[in-house]
């Protein structure tokens, strides 16, 4: 089972590693504008993987 841990633990810091790469890489690319709305909702979803994987922890 903690197998099982490690892979989503490492899944979810994939999924934030690539997100902060996708957001690094847009900024430059869209309107100002957007790329602060895009920032914000990665900073949401990074929240919220980050609380899945301390969810995952616990269990």
């Amino acid at each position: 089972m903690s197998e099982e841990k490690n892979e989503i633990e490492e899944l979810i810091e994939n999924m934030i590693s690539g997100g902060n790469d996708l957001v690094d890489h847009l900024k430059g690319v869209l309107p100002e504008s957007l790329a602060e709305t895009l920032a914000m909702f990665h900073e949401s979803n990074v929240a919220n993987l980050n609380k899945i994987k301390e969810f995952v922890k616990t269990k």
